[in-house]
């Protein structure tokens, strides 16, 4: 990051010597920064998600015999796939769901409560454990030779390790959705209690009593639909995220249900070549999927506008 900024800030140098590079320099940061985001970040994307939809339509890749929309039937007709889907979204949708509501109802009835102090320090330490080490934790936490089993196993609860439930590699994905949930909601109590303090929520809940609310009813029917309101955006890509998430689903989830990315390097991996074009498949159908929930959300924004 430092070589791209100095190099951005010598090419502005540059056309600041040349005739109408004063023009250029009062909007070419914005621009160029823009430009080179572009070329680093979309410009890579597109070539895998490219070559992707060419090894899916069998245009390229070792097995390669032309055009041809086999791989699309296979996957689209096969239940595994939109189990897959349909499990990723159960996942996305039940933890983040969950981080959000007590996120809200912390931040709601607690405004301050991470602005000071030791919590204000605290809060940020989640976000810095990456994936692998939360499902480690969940793993040793939650698993049935974990702390929880032997805790319960030692007060009577159950009768052996066995009798626990199947928290980890489970159908239900139970340790999936804890991991991920642990994960969110600090990011969402730090995005409401930053929302608060400069969207003016404590003004607006004043108002809302002022005009004969009560506080509870300030709260929940003013305060907390105007930060959800605000945030959706952000709850939405949250969720895609999570959608999308490979390293607590492979270290926590179970063989008969998969989340997609994992089905997808599952296939990519095996020995058998004609699965290779499968997972390319998978990979473009779910982008089209992300890259629709995203075109509605743009579009439900500039409606908003």
């Amino acid at each position: 990051m430092p070589f791209i900024h100095s190099f951005a800030q010598s090419l502005l140098h540059a056309f600041g010597k040349v005739p109408g590079g004063s023009l250029f320099m009062q909007n070419g940061g914005k621009y160029l920064g823009l430009g080179l985001f572009f070329i680093l970040t979309a410009v890579p994307l597109l070539l895998g998600i490219g070559y992707a939809l060419l090894y899916s339509l069998g245009l390229t890749g070792i097995l390669s015999e032309g055009f041809t929309l086999a791989h699309w039937r296979a996957v689209l007709g096969s239940a595994s796939f939109w189990e897959a889907i349909a499990f990723s979204a159960y996942v996305a949708l039940v933890s983040i769901s969950s981080a959000v509501a007590l996120a809200l109802f912390v931040v709601v009835r607690r405004p301050h409560i991470f602005e000071a102090g030791a919590l204000s320090y605290f809060i940020y330490l989640p976000l810095a454990i990456p994936a692998v080490v939360m499902a480690f934790f969940i793993f040793q936490l939650m698993s049935k030779a974990g702390l929880l089993s032997r805790l319960a196993f030692h007060l009577g609860l159950v009768g052996g390790l066995s009798q626990f439930p199947d928290w980890v590699n489970g159908q239900y994905g139970v340790g999936i959705i804890t991991a991920h949930f642990l994960m969110a909601l600090p990011f969402f109590l730090i995005l409401y209690t930053q929302m608060c303090r400069h969207e003016g929520m404590e003004a607006l809940m004043q108002q809302a009593r002022t005009l004969g609310a009560t506080h509870r009813q300030a709260a929940w029917r003013v305060a907390a639909p105007a930060l959800f309101r605000r945030s959706f955006a952000t709850v939405v890509l949250y969720f895609l995220f999570v959608m999308g998430s490979y390293e607590i689903p492979l270290l926590l989830g179970s063989q008969s249900r998969q989340m997609v990315s994992v089905l997808a390097i599952q296939k990519l991996q095996r020995f058998n070549l004609g699965d290779i074009p499968q997972a390319y498949t998978i990979s473009v159908a779910y982008s089209m999927i992300v890259v629709a929930l995203v075109l509605w959300l743009l579009g439900s924004k500039k409606r908003e506008t």
